[in-house]
């Protein structure tokens, strides 16, 4: 009986083991590489693309004031009419239009995108979706940001981010020599108190 426990026990917490695996190889954040990440990237086609987009930033630990070093920030975005642009490498299904950095010693990253469109068929406003990953720790999905300038982001839309605390999703972007520059600082979850 002892031995049939121990087994038990063994078998699930492999299977176990198997699932937290499968889990982060499902998630887009693993499709590259950690040691060919740096703190600067560009989203594939972004020379072609004519709402150039440079999204700059610092990311934080939890107590907001101390950059955090070596964190993956993955973003992947639709295309400037709205759609994702879906791939395949082998059996894996991915979006085109994404990116990874990792942020240097002062917690700082850059992106160069574009402004993604919005798909008025389904009411979908311009959004970007980031996906955030500390050393040793599990990937986080974050709330996607948005355009201040988007005309489907209408003032019942701003209201309700902001009872939900959602406005800092919100990019403001000005122009800089001739590109648009967005800045967005992104404060790491304390996720000691969400366990």
């Amino acid at each position: 009986m002892k031995t049939f426990i121990n087994t038990f026990i063994l078998v699930c917490f492999l299977g176990f083991a198997h699932v937290v695996k499968a889990q982060q190889s499902d998630s887009p954040i693993y499709d590259r590489s950690e040691d060919l990440i740096t703190n600067t990237d560009t989203i594939p086609d972004y020379r072609s693309k004519e709402n150039k987009l440079k999204l700059t930033g610092t990311v934080y630990l939890s107590d907001g004031v101390t950059p955090a070093k070596g964190v993956i920030l993955f973003i992947e975005q639709p295309d400037e009419n709205g759609d994702f642009d879906l791939r395949r490498s082998g059996d894996q299904r991915y979006v085109f239009h994404r990116s990874w950095v990792k942020t240097d010693e002062d917690g700082k990253y850059t992106f160069y995108t574009f402004v993604p469109g919005n798909d008025r068929r389904y009411n979908q406003m311009q959004q970007i979706f980031p996906i955030i990953k500390e050393p040793s720790k599990s990937e986080v999905q974050l709330e996607s940001l948005l355009f201040n300038d988007d005309p489907l982001l209408t003032e019942r839309c701003r209201k309700r981010l902001a009872k939900k605390g959602g406005k800092e999703r919100i990019l403001n972007t000005r122009t800089v020599d001739g590109m648009l520059v967005a800045q967005k600082d992104i404060v790491l979850p304390n996720t000691e108190d969400a366990q």
